[in-house]
């Protein structure tokens, strides 16, 4: 095995680069870099030949130009043992680059700031780092190639041990660089599409998906299937007890964020969901009071469900909630006597919520097989008393209307077709995800009953239109006294006619929330 003698180092990110780099002076390595790295490695007291004596051009532009030369690329890119290549880098003066650590200019924590300047974005697309990755990798049959810190202590073990690296490791991280600049393009290219206004829809001309390992799961849906998360999830959720997420988890808890997302700026708020269904939403003067209204809805259900509230989860909810078995609660934050209380449950995930996991993605993604992927905009809309067209000839009362908005904040996160039920403030009855809308409807009246809560003077809220008027007709005989529905069908008239019959007040808003 030929030891390493030479390494090129250029990095943003300095997170462990000096005992690494120690590491090498102390194999013998020769240190080349450039710039900040070098003064870096310097102040330590590392012995550094500077990028411009090595290739014997300068630094210029800037810094724009500064290892895009062939004495660099020559030196990772040539195939070692291969006669006319050794005779070409002799004959240029071209000497080996046996390793090189390189991270790249932060691109995309530039473009998170809010209303980054296009030209701050641009001076942060790094050109000569992409290349010297891509190079090293492509010759990793010879060459060791870094772009993340994580991976220093095994390379710098290896090297301490036997001078160079195993073919084994040097595979896995040309994979890895492959991925870092797949996802470092996708970056640029998604940024730089919307800043130039490329689509009118605002949807990309092709869909680039890159995301690093943020941890292996158990199994998926079921236990024979293989799966991991992906993402940056940790960025918005801290697990503060519990096991290990499941996939499931994943789903019904993001869900939940989702939907408790809409009472963010309500009073003390609780959801409970099931297969990423709301089973009851109850609002009230405290979180305590807001659990006894959403659990009214359904006490069967609940049963092994996700938790979610819209502030900080106290003791007195906490003592109601440790009645029944919960998989998972995610809240913005616990009270110390809450996570006491709720910590004596060994099992039960116990997620704080840091940000939105909606906010910084506008864009829904699934697969859907045959390498084939659909990309919509995500359902972000939010209806209010002026979106909406009262068609009957009764207007709604101020509870009425209060009870329509509240509903239809939560009818949206129903799975299709979705019937609910509601008063002011909290869920009566739930349907979800039939085939029939009629049978939706009969779930949520039967689910209702099941709960021996009574439907009268209470508020339909139906995700799409009624498409006949007996969907409206059983909710009226059921005992509700206003709907709420998107409107758009050819019976509509029909179905006003019924309502008006019956003395509902019904209003159209113009929106269909399907969710499949």
């Amino acid at each position: 095995m030929i030891k390493i003698q030479r390494a090129l180092l250029s990095v943003s990110d300095k997170t462990g680069l000096l005992p690494f780099a120690q590491t090498l002076a102390a194999a013998g390595v020769e240190l080349i870099s450039t710039g900040g790295t070098a003064k870096a490695l310097r102040d330590a007291g590392l012995a550094v030949k500077d990028i411009s004596e090595h290739t014997g051009f300068p630094e210029m532009l800037d810094g724009r130009v500064k290892t895009l030369h062939p004495k660099v690329h020559g030196g990772l890119l040539y195939i070692r043992g291969n006669a006319a290549h050794e005779a070409a880098v002799k004959e240029y003066g071209i000497t080996p680059i046996d390793l090189v650590v390189v991270n790249l200019y932060p691109f995309e924590a530039t473009v998170a700031k809010p209303n980054v300047a296009l030209h701050d974005a641009i001076e942060n697309i790094d050109i000569g780092g992409p290349s010297m990755l891509r190079s090293a990798a492509k010759n990793h049959e010879s060459v060791t190639v870094i772009v993340d810190p994580a991976d220093y202590a095994e390379v710098a073990k290896q090297i301490s041990e036997q001078g160079n690296t195993t073919l084994e490791l040097r595979r896995k991280l040309c994979a890895k660089v492959y991925a870092r600049t797949a996802a470092y393009d996708a970056a640029i290219a998604a940024h730089l599409s919307s800043e130039f206004r490329v689509s009118s829809s605002g949807l990309p001309a092709a869909l680039t998906i890159s995301a690093p390992l943020a941890q292996p799961l158990r199994y998926g849906e079921n236990p024979h299937q293989a799966a991991a998360l992906y993402g940056k999830f940790h960025d918005h959720f801290q697990q503060l007890h519990g096991k290990e997420l499941s996939y499931n988890n994943i789903l019904d808890l993001t869900a939940a964020a989702a939907l408790i997302a809409e009472f963010n700026a309500d009073g003390p708020t609780l959801a409970i969901l099931k297969h990423t269904n709301p089973c009851g939403v109850g609002q009230g003067a405290s979180l305590r009071e807001a659990w006894d209204r959403a659990f009214a809805t359904d006490k069967q259900a609940p049963f092994g469900g996700i938790i979610a509230v819209n502030q900080t989860l106290d003791a007195a909810c906490a003592e109601a909630i440790a009645e029944i078995f919960s998989e998972v609660i995610v809240a913005p934050d616990f009270s110390a006597d809450a996570l006491a209380i709720l910590q004596k449950k060994k099992n039960l995930r116990l997620l704080k919520l840091l940000k939105s996991p909606h906010g910084s993605s506008l864009m829904d993604v699934r697969s859907v097989g045959a390498d084939s992927f659909l990309l919509q905009q995500r359902d972000l809309k939010l209806t209010t008393t002026t979106d909406l067209k009262v068609v009957t000839k009764r207007q709604p009362t101020e509870a009425e209307l209060r009870a329509m908005l509240f509903g239809w904040r939560v009818v949206k996160h129903l799975k299709s077709n979705a019937i609910l039920y509601c008063g002011e403030g909290h869920t009566l009855g739930v349907g979800a995800g039939q085939m029939s809308r009629v049978d939706s409807s009969r779930i949520a009246v039967w689910k209702a009953g099941e709960a021996k809560l009574s439907l009268k003077d209470s508020v339909v809220c139906s995700d799409a239109f009624f498409p006949f008027a007996d969907g409206l007709i059983a909710a009226a005989e059921a005992g509700a006294t206003a709907a709420i529905q998107p409107g758009g069908s050819v019976r509509d008239a029909e179905v006003i006619a019924a309502a008006d019959e019956r003395g509902l007040t019904m209003a159209f808003t113009g929106t269909r929330h399907f969710r499949h």
